[in-house]
């Protein structure tokens, strides 16, 4: 949430129950899904998700759970996220400024994060990654000092080009530190190689020749990967959003409280899924008619 806007909860009705969730995901498992990232806004703030991912453990298909956070209610929730069974945790870490990480953040405290980050790593579990948004003229002097943070505590870095995402946050394109801007930072430091990813994935991946770590780079803007990207969220009042980039979603929550057997929400979830044309970041640059005032916030369905 940009830190001059109001919250407005849901009420508690017109959000999914956890059987709902759990329901949803056992049918997206039938029809093929393996992984499950648990999202938000922000995730630990619900009562109890740490039950949700028993529920989603429990299924036969799914073969891995991951969880990213703003690591606020990290220290109190790392034992019991670690024992429900997460496999992977994503904590957002822009900056490693005290003010400059208020600043960023809508007023959180640097230290609340960097002791859920401790108790993570104490609580066993065992990839922890590191997502850093880097803005132009904000945060792009700080790139070797997080690299260098994360190499000592062996978590996982990964660089995000600044984007779009919403309407909230003021974007322009000069505000991009690129990819290759970040590359070229981090070689003047470190020698490091790529490292061979699944055609799905959205990260650039590469492999510090020091040591036995990854870093990488989500370069959505300068490098876009919508023909190879694979997924589909569900926000929290039971909208499917095929791009983070949507301004139009399909509410699954009236087929589940509707009475509609899984084998039809199934279907409606196939027909979705074929008919998707989403390639906003491919045609980001080309027409200014691309920003719309509609565009999913952030905030309702994570990264």
């Amino acid at each position: 949430m940009p830190p001059d806007k109001e919250i407005e909860f849901l009420p508690r009705e017109e959000i999914l129950t956890y059987e709902e969730i759990e329901r949803v995901v056992r049918i997206l498992s039938d029809l093929g899904v393996e992984k499950v990232r648990i999202t938000g806004g922000e995730p630990l703030v619900r009562k109890g998700v740490d039950k949700l991912i028993c529920k989603l453990k429990d299924l036969s298909g799914i073969k891995d759970i991951a969880l990213t956070t703003n690591g606020y209610r990290l220290k109190q929730m790392a034992k019991k996220l670690a024992q429900a069974g997460l496999n992977r945790i994503t904590v957002s870490l822009n900056t490693l400024r005290h003010e400059r990480f208020s600043f960023m953040s809508g007023g959180m405290s640097l230290d609340y994060v960097l002791e859920g980050i401790e108790a993570v790593r104490e609580a066993g579990i065992k990839t922890i990654k590191v997502n850093s948004v880097i803005v132009r003229g904000i945060n792009d002097d700080e790139i070797l000092d997080l690299a260098e943070f994360c190499r000592e505590k062996g978590l996982i870095l990964r660089f995000i080009e600044y984007m779009d995402v919403g309407t909230l946050n003021g974007w322009t394109p000069q505000q991009v530190f690129t990819a290759n801007e970040i590359l070229e930072r981090m070689a003047s430091v470190y020698e490091f190689e790529p490292v061979l990813r699944e055609v799905d994935e959205t990260a650039l991946r590469l492999r510090y020749r020091d040591i036995d770590l990854e870093f990488g780079i989500i370069a959505s803007v300068t490098m876009p990967f919508c023909s190879t990207c694979t997924r589909l969220r569900l926000s929290a009042d039971g909208t499917f959003y095929t791009c983070l980039f949507s301004d139009t979603g399909i509410n699954i929550k009236e087929l589940i409280r509707g009475g509609f057997d899984d084998r039809a929400i199934a279907e409606v979830i196939i027909d979705l899924w074929q008919r998707r044309e989403d390639r906003y970041s491919e045609i980001r640059l080309e027409s200014i008619n691309l920003h719309s005032t509609n565009r999913v916030e952030m905030f309702r369905i994570g990264g």
